[in-house]
């Protein structure tokens, strides 16, 4: 059964944190470089991507559980998989073979899981991050017109990520936690340009970041002109993700609801992080305020974000069993 017409009989959960779920297993240098990277000359603990080559053991049994918490979309281990983000590790060259390899793990776990209870479908979403560096901002104060990237670098590395996400097995692509629409719309415009030379189309989900009480995005723009920004690609959903938790986000989820014709998603983080960084808030906590969501009828798709677990979206999927999805607004 196609992805949009179970959005319109049931909401979908997506996965939790993939961050959250590593940091569990207090990793090492050697577990970043396995042997195959035995002799690389940087630093590589942190490059959680590099997981999905040198311990797919572990990305996989983190997709299994989500999966057995009930989430239907589970997104593959690719944050930080283009060339421009990896070229902090020295990696760019492994691009590719990152997000071939991450679909590949995220499909089979997907897959076995499907193969339980047909009925119930799971489907792989290849994860595009916003890359660490925006494409609208300068990083240097004194020279407010410098970019550290242009939108043609954007596209050129998007391109190749995307390419090897719909080869490894994705279902369909999100591009995520967006700080800066203008990397978004050079990713967007790479997946047309690929899907053009592919002679198909897949599935293609946005989700952008509030990053405070502004009501704006890093780049400076609003939910609704980010929405506007975005809604000349025929999307799957649009949404928001990171930065806030489940009650600081609901009044851009509401923009949302008024002014969106796609589905609208929604993964906010397990609240806000205290002194150390870390996110406390518990899974009954979470669903307490996503539940106002659904009440409301403000989401087609409903996950979590930094801080959140298989036990945060045991409770969420729980929750959206009870809820019909939000109404598709007409275009």
């Amino acid at each position: 059964m196609k992805i949009q017409d179970l959005l319109k009989e049931r909401i979908l959960v997506l996965d939790g944190a993939m961050g959250t779920m590593i940091q569990r297993h207090k990793l090492e240098e050697s577990d970043f470089r396995g042997e195959r990277f035995k002799n690389h000359p940087s630093p590589l603990k942190g490059n959680n991507d590099l997981l999905s080559i040198t311990r797919p053991d572990i990305i996989k049994d983190i997709h299994m559980q989500y999966l057995e918490a009930g989430a239907d979309i589970i997104e593959t281990n690719t944050f930080s998989s283009t060339t421009i983000a990896q070229a902090d590790y020295q990696l760019e060259p492994l691009a590719y073979e990152l997000n071939f390899q991450s679909a590949k793990i995220a499909k089979e776990a997907a897959q076995e899981i499907t193969q339980r209870d047909p009925s119930k479908p799971r489907f792989v979403a290849g994860a595009l991050g916003p890359t660490n560096k925006t494409a609208s901002l300068s990083p240097d104060v004194n020279n407010p017109g410098y970019r550290a990237v242009t939108f043609d670098d954007l596209r050129i590395a998007y391109k190749e990520q995307a390419k090897g996400l719909i080869e490894g097995g994705a279902d369909l692509l999100l591009i995520e936690t967006i700080f800066d629409t203008l990397n978004a719309k050079a990713a967007l415009f790479a997946v047309q340009e690929l899907f053009e030379e592919l002679g198909t189309t897949y599935p293609v989900m946005v989700s952008g970041t509030i990053t405070d009480a502004s009501g704006r995005t890093l780049s400076g723009q609003t939910t609704e002109a980010f929405l506007i920004s975005v809604s000349h690609v025929p999307l799957l959903s649009v949404g928001l993700n990171c930065a806030l938790g489940a009650e600081q986000l609901r009044p851009y989820l509401q923009i949302l609801n008024e002014n969106a014709s796609f589905f609208v998603s929604a993964y906010p983080n397990a609240g806000l992080p205290n002194a150390f960084g870390h996110y406390d808030q518990t899974p009954d906590e979470m669903g307490k305020q996503v539940e106002e969501y659904l009440k409301e009828g403000l989401v087609n798709i409903l996950g979590g974000c930094c801080g959140t677990t298989p036990d945060h979206i045991r409770v969420i999927a729980h929750l959206a069993k009870k809820y019909k999805p939000r109404e598709q607004l007409v275009a």
